[in-house]
Parts: structure tokens; C-alpha cells; sequence
């Protein structure tokens, strides 16, 4: 997600998303839908990019949508999470076949609106009672000034812990710091033989919180400068590499190091680890905590010397700018996302909803959801600029690189800003 494109970009864009949308009224409260939703009529395709898990709720919510406007059909087409991206934009290119409505990742979104394949919200049912959204996954949402999807859930990392570990080891509270970390490894491993404090997730993704503990991100988008090897970076990229060679944590394996990771906490062979709510389940599942939930622990991401912080994670929902049915596409987009339907789905799937008022005494009885509720407090939103989905593979081979130790921080963090700036990012200077 970034924003940093030429002003002839962004009016190419808006041109391209008020063509594609016709006469279909897609930008303000005057449209069909929001002064005669009962009349409105027609079919749509969704598609849902849930897992097979989650699907049951969005099947419920799609029968009950269609009972209260019965002269709209809704087509739930089940697509893939690692498919979607690429088979929307093919479809959407190709002016065929693309879906009326879309689940998309959060970082998704600013590219499809840039491409012009994304309708505006502003004005329109869709964005219903937008002061209600949690600011963090909202501002996801937007680009150049345009909502152009509302977030359906979200999620953000947080430190997820043993108690009983912790403990034992005379630990009374959970690390605030990377540095906390490593003091505190020493005493777990004294008293809880076999057991390492965490673990170092490879996958690029995880190296966020270390840029944020120093205060900085992998660009930044109001200066058009790549920022992933400023001195802000190396230092909190070494603060993981620092982790590994302490010997807080082990060795990263990158090859299998998520599932790994998940299988060692679960076990109870390490002392915590940096993960979000979607992880808990299997977790608890697992002989450290299975009988015994309650060992669980959640708390903030720890940081380094300039606070810390943790990327908005989650899913938004989207109105294809091309839809022949955009009216019919946002009353399912309001009717999906109100917030009696955000706690139905929390409650049902274990998500995080992205409404205040979703936050129901039912939804935070769950201590993980009230605990990473609080997390999403600190939780920051994506740099907004199309190419962010883009910019995790560079990083990712040169952060494994740098983390088994065959190249320096610096040079793996040079190697990633160059890519960048090759691939991606060619109007940005490179620090």
C-alpha cells in the first residue's frame, strides 16, 4: 500500500474508476440504494476468500441478506486466499469475470484502487456510520483521500506467552523490550531446562515490529524516500539478530519456521513468541495448554528503544468499480459489515471485529479477543502505497539472509532497498 503516485496517475485513476463505473451512480447518497433500498434488485458474486473453517457464518449472513432484500440474489463464490489476488486483477483486466464484490487482505486494496478496479465509498451505503471503525484498519482502507473498502476484520501481533514458564522462572511480568527478552532468557533457561525465551519468525512479515521499535517503517510515503536500510532499520534489524546470537532464541529454519514456531509454543518448548489471534487456536491445542487455557498469556509487542508498534493486519471488503449491480453491492457490503453481523462473525470465528460499538460484552468475554482488542491499540496501518503487497518477497530473501547470519544487516537491508527501487518504487530515493 503506498501512495507517492504522479498527480497524472491519480486523475488517470479516477477517470478509469468513473468509466468503469458507468451510469451506475457509485459515488453519493443519491444512488438507488440509499433512498429506496427495497427496490432494489439484481444479482451479484462475492468472493469470499475465508477459510473453509469460517464459512459457515458468511453463509448464514448471505441467507439472512437475501431473506431481508429478497429481490437481490447473491452468488458466494469460495476463492482461494493465495489465489485471489492475482485471479482479481486477471479478471478485472480482462474486463470479465471479476466479482461484484471482494474480500480482499488489507494490503491489497491501495494497488486495486490504484489500477482503478476498486468503486469509491465515500457517500455511499456502504460506508455505513464510518465513525464507528476503529481508526487504525479504516485509514487501510484509503488512498489519495478515497475509501475504497471498509475493514471487514482485523488482527496485529501481539506477545503470546507461557505463565507457567514465565513463572517458574521468576518472571513477574511479560518483556516490554527485545532487550527484556534476552535478559529474561537466561532465567528461563536456569529453570526450565530444553526451554529457548522465543523465537525469531523469518518470514518478513514478522520484521515489522523491529522497525517500528525504532521508529521508523519500510518507507515512507509523504517523503517518497525507501526507509528499510535508514540507521532507524539496521538498528532494529539487529535487535533481532541480536535475539539468535544471545541465544534467546534458536537458529531460524526457513524453510518451515512458522509451523515450527506454532509447534515448539504449543509444546511448550518455548517461552513465548510473536504472533496474532489467528494462531491462538492451535496453540491451545497443544499439550502446554490443552486442560489449561488460562496459561496463556497475551500481551503488547515488545519494542525497542522508540516504543513499539505492530502492522494492521485483516481483511476489507470492496466494491468492483465495473459491477453492473453496484447498488445491490453495497447494501451486502452495509449488511456484512453492521455491527450486529461483525460480533455474530466474531463470536463464531474467533475474529477481531474493526467496529467499536461490535465490541459486545459477548465478543470480549473471549480473553483473546479482549486481549488483542487492546493490542490493536498500538497497532499501525500499512504504509499506503499500491506496491506494499509487492515489496515482502525482496525483503523476505534478503531478512532470511540476514538472520542465518550470510550476509550483514546492512548489506541485507541494502540489497532489499535497491530491489525496491528497481522493481517498484523507481520515483523514490533510497536511502
Amino acid at each position: 500500500m503506498r501512495r507517492g503516485i504522479s498527480v497524472a496517475a491519480v486523475a488517470g485513476v479516477l477517470a478509469l474508476t468513473a468509466t468503469a463505473c458507468g451510469g451506475n451512480d457509485t459515488g453519493n447518497g443519491g444512488s438507488k440504494a440509499a433512498k429506496d433500498p427495497g427496490s432494489v434488485s439484481g444479482s451479484i458474486t462475492w468472493w469470499d476468500t475465508s477459510n473453509e473453517a469460517e464459512a459457515p457464518a458468511y453463509e448464514k449472513l448471505v441467507a439472512d441478506f437475501e431473506k431481508k432484500y429478497p429481490k437481490i440474489d447473491v452468488k458466494r463464490v469460495a476463492v482461494p486466499f493465495d489465489q485471489a489476488q492475482q485471479k482479481f486483477k486477471t479478471a478485472a483486466q480482462a474486463k470479465k469475470g471479476a466479482p461484484d464484490v471482494l474480500r480482499a487482505e488489507v494490503g491489497w486494496t491501495p494497488g486495486f484502487a490504484q489500477l482503478g478496479y476498486l468503486a469509491p465509498l465515500d457517500g455511499t451505503p456502504a460506508l455505513d456510520k464510518a465513525d464507528d471503525y476503529l481508526e487504525g484498519p479504516l485509514e487501510g482502507a484509503r488512498m489519495n483521500g478515497k475509501t475504497y473498502a471498509v475493514p471487514q476484520v482485523t488482527d496485529t501481533l501481539a506477545l503470546l506467552y507461557n505463565k507457567e514458564i514465565l513463572k517458574k522462572a521468576g518472571i513477574t511480568e511479560p518483556p516490554k523490550t527485545w532487550a527484556e527478552i534476552e535478559a529474561a532468557s537466561k532465567k528461563i533457561e536456569s529453570k526450565a531446562k530444553g526451554v529457548k525465551a522465543t523465537y525469531v519468525n523469518p518470514d518478513s512479515y514478522f520484521a515489522w515490529p523491529f522497525l517500528y521499535g525504532e521508529g521508523t517503517d519500510m518507507i515512507d510515503v509523504d517523503k517518497k524516500k525507501i526507509t528499510i536500510n535508514s540507521p532507524e532499520a539496521v538498528k532494529g534489524v539487529k535487535e533481532a539478530v541480536s535475539l539468535i546470537k544471545s541465544g534467546a532464541a534458536g537458529k531460524p529454519d526457513t524453510t518451515e519456521g512458522y509451523n515450527n514456531m506454532q509447534a515448539q509454543m504449543a509444546s511448550g518448548k518455548l517461552a513465548m513468541i510473536v504472533n496474532g489471534p489467528w494462531a491462538t487456536a492451535d496453540i491451545l491445542k497443544g499439550s502446554a495448554f490443552k486442560g489449561n487455557e488460562d496459561n496463556l498469556g497475551i500481551a503488547p509487542i515488545p519494542g525497542g528503544t522508540k516504543g513499539s508498534g505492530a502492522p494492521t493486519g485483516g481483511h476489507n471488503l470492496a466494491v468492483y468499480a465495473a459491477s453492473k449491480n453496484v447498488d445491490a453491492s453495497y447494501l451486502f457490503v452495509r449488511f456484512l459489515n453492521s455491527a450486529e453481523n461483525q460480533a455474530k462473525v466474531a463470536v463464531a470465528n474467533n475474529t477481531l471485529p474493526t467496529r467499536t460499538s461490535a465490541y459486545t460484552d459477548k465478543v470480549t468475554a473471549d480473553p483473546v479477543r479482549a486481549a488483542f482488542k487492546g493490542a490493536l491499540d498500538s497497532a499501525k496501518p500499512r504504509p499506503a502505497h499500491a506496491a506494499t503487497g509487492d515489496l515482502f518477497a525482496d525483503l523476505a530473501q534478503n531478512y532470511a539472509k540476514i538472520l542465518s547470519g550470510s550476509v550483514t544487516v546492512e548489506e541485507g537491508l541494502d540489497a532489499t532497498a535497491q530491489a525496491w527501487k528497481k522493481k517498484y518504487l523507481k520515483d523514490y530515493s533510497v536511502q
